[in-house]
């Protein structure tokens, strides 16, 4: 089995004990860093597949190491808070981060999303030269980038693979279960608000007036379409 390698950037050791020997049961090889600067020599050095990036960290926060460690490393990185602020989800998103993760969660839904990164990188081969074009936006899917108007948007892999998504399913409502479905492989449990998290984050680069959509609909109780 292929083994990929795996920083975990945690100051709670308990956790990060767990974590580390959780994962180490399947397809990882994990070491645990809990200071940020360590983190950020280590990470740049090793060029690990994938760093779960705690922003709570007892020298500098998460968010200055992932700053750090951007220009340098071409990886995945999952940031990880116990805070619930959602304007600091759309943050990480924003800076770059792969996904962001609120604590606690159960450690075979971590897996799952980790693995799902994982395979993002593996599908960019099976795509390679499609585009997709709609009004002034392009979907390169070989590169995975978005285009607006002919300008590049940054956008984290799970908004990418949920635009991807809906674009392949324009003018259907697609729901959240679906969503959680396709791109994660587990069931939605009517509370997780990451859906709605990268839906907003999506809207603002996209929407011309994102406070009222016209290319993502909400609709109510089903899901989300897009029109266009």
């Amino acid at each position: 089995m292929e083994k990929y390698n795996l920083i975990i950037v945690e100051d709670d050791h308990e956790l990060a004990n767990l974590t580390q020997d959780f994962f180490q049961q399947f397809e990882f090889n994990c070491k645990v860093i809990s200071e940020g600067q360590r983190a950020i020599s280590q990470i740049i050095a090793e060029q690990p597949d994938i760093v779960l990036l705690d922003l709570m960290l007892p020298d500098i926060d998460g968010m200055q190491v992932f700053q750090q460690i951007k220009p340098a490393y071409t990886g995945k990185v999952a940031m990880l808070t116990a805070r619930g602020d959602t304007i600091d989800q759309v943050l990480g998103l924003e800076f770059g981060a792969d996904d962001y993760i609120s604590k606690p969660i159960e450690p075979r839904l971590l897996l799952a999303k980790c693995r799902a990164l994982l395979r993002r990188e593996v599908s960019v081969e099976a795509n390679k030269g499609e585009q997709l074009s709609i009004n002034d936006i392009v979907v390169n899917k070989h590169k995975r980038e978005v285009l607006k108007a002919g300008v590049s948007l940054e956008f984290a892999s799970p908004e990418y693979d949920l635009l991807l998504l809906l674009i392949e399913h324009r003018g259907e409502v697609i729901s959240r279960d679906y969503i959680f479905k396709s791109l994660w492989g587990m069931e939605y449990d009517g509370q997780n608000r990451q859906v709605d998290i990268y839906i907003s984050s999506i809207r603002s680069k996209l929407e011309n007036n994102p406070n009222q959509p016209s290319l993502i609909k909400t609709v109510r109780s089903k899901g989300y379409l897009f029109t266009g």
